[in-house]
């Protein structure tokens, strides 16, 4: 069985650059606070760090 994330956006993406704005979409965030469930993988761990100062990690 495979390890989860749970991502959920606590800051916002404005003023942000534009490929924060879209790894933070490609995540499936939309707005703050709502929150997915992904499989860990390495792609999903790279989006992560991109953005690791926008959202919080928690392993499910």
């Amino acid at each position: 069985m495979s390890k989860k994330l749970e991502i959920t956006l606590t800051r916002s993406v404005i003023g942000g650059k534009e490929g924060q704005k879209k790894t933070v979409q490609a995540l499936g965030l939309n707005k703050i606070n709502q929150s997915v469930v992904h499989d860990d993988t390495a792609a999903l761990r790279g989006m992560v760090d991109k953005v690791s100062h926008l959202i919080t990690v928690k392993e499910v």
